[in-house]
C-alpha cells in the first residue's frame, strides 16, 4: 500500500513496484484515507511518506502497527532529519528510505522489510542505534527469574541482528539457511513478546549484545 499526497510521486511508486513484481492492494493520498482503506486492504508492507496530511505519517504508523502488529511500514520521505527518524521508528516503522533513493533501492527496501529486515538510507541506521544507546543507559533491573531464556544460537543471531546485519548475511555468516535464521528470530520474538525487529534490536542493545565482545547471554 503506497501513502502520498503528491499524485505524481505516489503513482510512480505504485508503478515501479508493480513493475518490480509487486501486487499494489491499494493507495490513499493522506492519513484520513490511509486508516480508512487499511483494514480492508490488509498489505504486508505500507510504503508512507510522513508529511501527509492529517493525520501525519508518524500517528498512521502507530496506528496501523497497533491494528496489524505484522505489517511492516517503510518510510519514503524527503526528511532525512533526525528526530523524524526517530519518532518513525519509535512509532513502529521498520526502515526509512530518503526520496533521494532510486528505484533500485525502493524495490530492495521494500523486499527486504517484508521478509523482516529492518532498512535505512546509509547513515541513519547509526542514527537509530545511537539512541537506542543513550535511551538504554538506565539499567534494568538484574537477577529477574522471570527473564526469559534464549538459546546459544537464538543469542547468537540476536547479536548480529543488533549490529545491523541482514537475514541474509547473517545466514551467510553462521552458515544456515535464510528460514533459520528467520525461525530463530520468530522464536526470540516470542519468547520476549516483541512484535517486529526494530524492538528486538532495542532490546538487544539494551543488553549490550550490540557490543564487539561476548557478553552475557540474556537469562543467564
Amino acid at each position: 500500500m503506497v501513502v502520498d499526497d503528491h499524485p505524481m510521486w505516489r503513482e510512480g511508486v505504485a508503478r515501479d513496484l508493480t513493475e518490480g513484481g509487486m501486487r499494489v492492494v491499494a493507495t490513499a493520498a493522506d492519513g484520513r484515507e490511509a486508516l480508512a482503506r487499511f483494514p480492508a486492504a490488509r498489505p504486508q508492507v505500507l510504503v508512507l511518506d510522513l508529511q501527509i496530511p492529517e493525520p501525519r505519517g508518524v500517528e498512521v504508523t502507530a496506528r496501523v502497527v497497533a491494528l496489524d502488529p505484522a505489517v511492516r511500514v517503510l518510510i519514503l520521505s524527503a526528511s532525512g532529519e533526525q528526530q523524524d527518524v526517530l519518532d518513525a521508528v519509535k512509532a513502529g516503522a521498520t526502515g526509512y528510505l530518503v526520496k533521494s533513493a532510486s528505484r533500485a533501492e525502493l524495490l530492495d527496501a521494500v523486499r527486504r522489510v517484508a521478509l523482516g529486515d529492518t532498512v535505512f538510507t546509509p547513515g541513519l541506521a547509526g542514527l537509530v542505534l545511537g539512541e537506542y544507546r543513550r535511551l538504554s543507559d538506565t539499567p534494568a533491573a538484574a537477577g529477574d527469574d522471570d527473564t526469559p531464556r534464549l538459546t546459544d544460537r537464538e543469542t547468537e543471531v540476536l547479536r548480529l541482528v543488533a549490529k545491523g546485519l541482514s537475514y541474509k548475511q547473517i545466514a551467510e555468516r553462521l552458515v544456515l539457511s535464510h528460514r533459520t535464521v528467520q525461525n530463530h528470530v520468530q522464536n526470540t520474538l516470542r519468547k520476549l513478546q516483541l512484535h517486529n525487529r526494530v524492538q528486538l534490536v532495542r532490546y538487544a542493545i539494551e543488553q549490550g549484545l550490540d557490543d564487539e565482545s561476548p557478553g552475557r547471554a540474556p537469562g543467564s
